[in-house]
């Protein structure tokens, strides 16, 4: 039966972060189909790879709701990691709505909008924790989880058609070592009242078990730590602010002074500072004096455990830290986990650390030193007892996680699943869910601190080259349209070899432009865009023949 364009519609819109893990980007609208209000949950980033070369941050593309700015009620953040916050001074001036975080989020975020030149034009509402936001028919409760991060926040959302219980990032952690425990008894009375549908975490959702406690690795790195002798490196993700307070209480239990290494230790030190955390720690070293400190009363607490090229221990494994010098009789701790897609870095800094003799402890031969952020199977089982929602809705997953977790909340006995893809919105009430529209849910590229399309020309032939290589012609032509000098050939990233030196190759590629150009008419030969695209072509063809590659190639032109 097609909706009443009258009657109002509870709908859940991803725009970012459903089939694929980071990115968060999720929408809830209430209304008549022609007059919805919009509240926003998260708006964060992901990172480039491989495949996009020269990009390091890739954004959500708001295009839908950008078309809606005038009926945004809020922005919601749950917490601060860069999946979910990260855009933020990216994308606001398109959607130009408050901004509503607790103390710690709100920390980071005022200096993201300073960094990118919005300070004082973004109004940004501190809620407390447990605090409650209304906005329009949306009465938002802020519910306290655990996650790896301070000030981890759920969202109970009430509207006139039903309750969501959006989990955002969580786990159940028995014994935090910051912030307080998950708060059950919230969630237990939200079940009793009533959940529609609950928008849920799929990160560990093939994990069997319990993600396991801080306070255990607390324990298991006390431990290794004080075993270890020279200088001591830990590498930890800095959002990991319990993990800093573990790693930090831990060395200074061993007799060991604590400098960070990398900016975003600094940061996240000085917004964790500016809540309350780290109470009873000594100050931190500074770099330029850590040095000075007999070996085994140091711990460096680095950045950089992704393999990240700028971060502070890849700088360090290639010596190249202007403080920092990690060799022979040294160790380092990866207290994290690899983020699919950073093997390859994450091997080439290790191997460039063993080869500086340093001994290298990760979780899979030391098991304790990490532990996940993320709901196991078990915990996602509790948090479906506790709340007993009606429908079940997976994000934050790839495909695989989403249909997974769908099968799984269904052997739970929740009536009805749907695991939508970005773009696709599903109407939660009234009636049975289902997804009802789809609507575009694009990326932006910030290439050179401009943000562009994923369709960009520019990344395009940046893709192109990095496969192909590059050629560039250039000729020098009369009034007559004949040549006085050229054409010249050059090459970038094209190969060679003894039997056809490279030198030879261009002056081969020379005569075939040179051939394309004398084909062409006299009236041809005055237009500067018929030569380059003759001798584009021949030199394309030629290069497919020697090559069997067709690069990029730029023609250029003179005319005397």
């Amino acid at each position: 039966m097609a909706a009443n364009k009258t009657q109002d519609e509870l709908v859940f819109l991803p725009l970012g972060g459903s089939n694929e893990i980071g990115m968060n980007f999720n929408l809830y609208g209430f209304g008549p189909p022609h007059a919805r209000k919009w509240i926003i949950v998260d708006l964060g980033v992901t990172f480039g790879d491989l495949t996009t070369p020269g990009v390091d941050l890739i954004l959500p593309d708001p295009e839908f709701i950008e078309e809606h700015a005038d009926d945004i009620l809020g922005i919601v953040l749950t917490h601060a990691h860069e999946d979910h916050i990260g855009a933020v001074a990216w994308l606001w001036p398109r959607l130009r709505a408050p901004l509503y975080a607790t103390p710690f989020t709100a920390f980071l975020l005022r200096e993201k909008l300073r960094e990118g030149g919005l300070e004082g034009q973004v109004e940004i509402n501190v809620v407390p924790l447990g605090g409650r936001v209304t906005l329009g028919p949306f009465e938002i409760d802020l519910i306290t989880l655990t996650h790896s991060i301070p000030e981890p926040n759920g969202l109970s959302i009430r509207t006139p058609l039903g309750t969501v219980l959006h989990t955002g990032d969580w786990k159940i952690d028995p014994d935090p070592v910051l912030g307080e425990a998950t708060d059950e008894t919230f969630i237990r009375q939200l079940g009793d009242e009533g959940v529609l549908a609950m928008v849920c975490d799929s990160t560990n959702v093939f994990v069997e078990g319990e993600s396991g406690s801080e306070a255990d690795v607390r324990d298991a790195l006390a431990r290794l730590i004080g075993e270890l002798k020279g200088k001591v490196a830990v590498a930890c993700f800095a959002s990991n602010v319990a993990r800093m307070d573990s790693v930090i209480r831990a060395a200074e239990a061993n007799g060991r002074r604590v400098c960070l290494v990398g900016r975003s230790m600094h940061r996240m030190a000085a917004a964790a500072r500016s809540v309350g955390l780290f109470k009873g720690l000594k100050d931190f070293v500074n770099e330029s004096e850590a040095g000075y400190f007999p070996a085994d009363s140091i711990l460096y607490l680095c950045t950089g455990s992704q393999g990240e090229a700028r971060a502070a221990l890849s700088r360090i494994s290639e010596g190249t830290h202007p403080h920092v010098n990690l060799g022979k009789g040294d160790s380092c701790v990866f207290s994290s986990r690899v983020i699919p897609g950073n093997e390859i870095a994450i091997r080439n800094l290790q191997n460039r650390m063993a080869d500086r003799g340093v001994r290298l402890y990760t979780d899979n031969d030391h098991p304790g030193i990490h532990v996940s952020g993320h709901p196991c199977r078990d915990e996602l089982a509790r948090m479906y007892a506790w709340a007993r929602p009606q429908i079940a809705i997976p994000t934050h997953g790839e495909r695989r996680h989403l249909l997974e977790h769908a099968a799984f909340a269904r052997d739970l006995q929740v009536p009805q699943t749907v695991a939508p893809r970005n773009g696709d919105m599903v109407r939660l009430a009234p009636g049975r869910a289902e997804i009802i529209d789809e609507t575009p849910a694009g990326r932006l590229y910030v290439d050179a601190n401009v943000v562009v399309s994923e369709n960009g020309e520019a990344l395009r032939e940046r893709r192109h080259a990095a496969h192909n290589g590059v050629v560039t012609v250039a000729v020098a032509l009369d009034s007559r349209g004949k040549i006085t000098s050229g054409p010249q050939v050059r090459a970038i990233g094209m190969p060679t070899d003894d039997d056809y030196p490279l030198d030879e190759a261009l002056d081969d590629l020379a005569e075939e432009a040179e051939r394309a150009l004398s084909r062409l008419s006299g009236a041809d030969r005055d237009l500067d865009q018929a030569v380059e695209t003759a001798m584009s072509r021949a030199v394309k063809k030629a290069c497919q023949r020697v090559w069997g590659r067709r690069p990029v190639v730029e023609t250029t032109v003179l005319r005397l």
